[in-house]
């Protein structure tokens, strides 16, 4: 059974996440052939990917890029697949090619694969169960991490001589998680200012936020450490990812922004501001 995703009518979800890469052709090579997206546009040091609708990643090569340690900044993107069966197609072309994965997990909302690209930049790849199976337990949304049903996904392409094609149509980019200095001010920001709703805290270390009733549009942890820097501006990593908003609520956030004396800059058709951690935002209407 395929999710409504209409049903989840979230006026702020996640757009183009922009990332620094060292090696832009090695960064091609594992997004286009291991992952399965398209290149949308290449313009010298600059890389514009997805599955043929609007550009899902963004790189930018940097030679001599490296990571910064103990930094905030991306944790992981998550691309959205519109099935099951894109998960078991997806898993089953990762072992077919030995991808290396770094994890797999149901997490009662979804089912979702876990690696790294040549960089190490965290990336999921998960398909939503449909949200009338999403369960409330004591009024709060079920979200769990238990082991991936490895034999049921791979049911899935029982009798299916459906071959591996990439990432289709209709995947999205789902979901941001960010590494952040501290909890509080981040859930601050982004629910008082930018809108989002918290759905569940993770003890004092993690906290996810969505817009609709979505699970999360939005993670953050502190798991690099309270207290952490942003890193420098030459280092591999996350460039900006999109918060698309819905236009009607565009005037209500800038005055917001405004009013807590966040800066914003013009930047592509949107607007350029920066969270409480530093992380990079581009506000755009959508």
């Amino acid at each position: 059974m395929n999710v409504d995703f209409t049903s989840f009518d979230a006026p702020i979800t996640i757009g183009t996440v922009a990332l620094t890469v060292a090696n832009l052709d090695a960064s091609l090579s594992f997004y286009e052939e291991r992952l399965g997206l398209r290149l949308h546009e290449r313009q010298g040091n600059v890389a514009a990917l997805g599955v043929g609708e609007a550009d899902l990643l963004r790189l930018e090569e940097r030679r001599g890029a490296r990571k910064a340690l103990r930094a905030t900044g991306l944790y992981h993107f998550a691309l959205l697949l519109p099935t099951r069966v894109d998960l078991a197609l997806a898993l089953r072309h990762f072992a077919q090619s030995e991808t290396v994965l770094s994890g797999m997990a149901d997490h009662a909302v979804s089912e979702a694969i876990y690696l790294s690209d040549p960089d190490g930049h965290g990336i999921e790849i998960y398909r939503d169960r449909p949200r009338q199976e999403w369960q409330y337990p004591n009024g709060q949304l079920k979200l769990t991490t238990e082991p991936f049903d490895v034999a049921g996904v791979f049911d899935e392409l029982l009798g299916m001589e459906r071959a591996w094609a990439g990432l289709p149509p209709g995947t999205t980019m789902g979901h941001i998680h960010l590494h952040v200095a501290h909890i509080a001010p981040v859930e601050t920001f982004y629910r008082d200012v930018i809108g989002l709703d918290l759905v569940t805290r993770y003890g004092d270390s993690a906290t996810f936020m969505s817009s609709g009733g979505y699970h999360h549009h939005l993670g953050a942890n502190t798991w690099n450490g309270v207290d952490a820097s942003p890193p420098p501006v030459d280092a591999l990593g996350l460039q900006w990812f999109t918060l698309q908003v819905q236009p009607s609520l565009l005037p209500e956030i800038m005055m917001r922004l405004e009013t807590a004396v966040i800066p914003t800059t013009p930047h592509d058709n949107g607007w350029l501001l920066h969270d409480p951690s530093g992380n990079p935002i581009l506000l755009t209407a959508h």
